[in-house]
């Protein structure tokens, strides 16, 4: 099976105002992101807007991240609903599509239980052939993953991956040492980058790689070579563009973001909002501060 590691910025989904995605947008992006070096693209992630997009609108997100891509970099498409049996069709379309990994995530408006939040994702990975990342947000999401339902998780066979957004570093150091080999790290913004690599992790999954991808990569490569001065150094800088983007919708600053790149990446879907014009200023700054 492939293997996953590196920086994997989480894909915007640029709609247009009549609800299509616009293709020649992503597929730019995707293929200037994996000229900056990137390891790999995560389309459908929390950046990608997955809760607010119809199932055609999913598909062709992924679908056409398959295609820029052209095999140089692993995708892992989004898979998230509130029914497990959504989830598995959605998941069993991106393998016919060509992804070659799945991101697992759980929808809730009913709590559910330690028992039926296994199911669902021992659901997904029994649908495909292709490697499942494991995401786990506790600020926006209803049911979190437990240290336990994480440990047998990682004993299936396509489960090798977790993307944990929590905010806590001492949860992933304890999944390390509760699963071993049997799962991987994958930071998120929420968390410093450098310190989850320090710790064991092997890579991250996050919005603002996709606006820094070129110093995302740099810092990954530092990391790899353990010069932690110096990733430090710069990690310091680039988390200036976290603390901006703590402040707003995720979705609304990368894409505020990418729209000052050049690229016409539209608003977030309603009933989010775009930043307005001080908030945009935010952004243009951590943008100057990071190069």
């Amino acid at each position: 099976m492939t293997e996953f590691h590196g920086v994997f910025p989480y894909l915007v989904s640029p709609v247009d105002p009549t609800g299509q995605i616009r293709t020649e947008v992503l597929a730019r992006l995707c293929d200037d992101l994996i000229k900056s070096g990137v390891h790999g693209l995560t389309p459908l992630g929390s950046t990608g807007e997955f809760a607010y997009l119809n199932n055609a609108q999913r598909l062709t997100a992924v679908q056409t991240t398959i295609e820029a891509a052209r095999g140089r970099v692993p995708v892992v498409a989004g898979v998230a609903s509130t029914s497990t049996a959504d989830a598995v069709a959605q998941a069993k379309a991106c393998q016919r599509l060509g992804a070659d990994g799945i991101l697992a995530i759980l929808e809730a408006y009913f709590p559910v239980q330690d028992a039926q939040i296994e199911s669902y994702f021992r659901a997904i990975a029994d649908a495909v052939d292709i490697p499942v990342v494991i995401y786990t947000n506790p600020q926006f999401q209803r049911s979190d993953l437990t240290l336990d339902v994480i440990e047998r998780l990682a004993a299936h066979p396509r489960i090798g991956y977790i993307k944990d957004a929590s905010t806590n570093t001492g949860r992933l150091l304890s999944i390390m040492n509760r699963c071993g080999d049997g799962i991987k790290v994958f930071s998120a913004s929420a968390h410093i980058p450098a310190a989850v690599m320090l710790i064991g992790g092997l890579g991250w999954m996050a919005g603002p790689a996709c606006i820094i991808p070129r110093q995302s990569v740099e810092l990954y490569n530092l990391c790899k070579a353990a010069r932690w001065d110096d990733a430090m150094k710069l990690q310091r800088r680039l988390w200036r563009i976290n603390e901006a983007f703590a402040r707003f919708n995720l979705a609304a600053c990368i894409k505020a973001g990418l729209a000052i790149q050049g690229y016409d990446v539209g608003d977030p879907v309603p009933p989010q909002a775009a930043l307005t014009a001080d908030q945009r200023k935010v952004v243009e700054a951590a943008l100057r501060e990071v190069g």
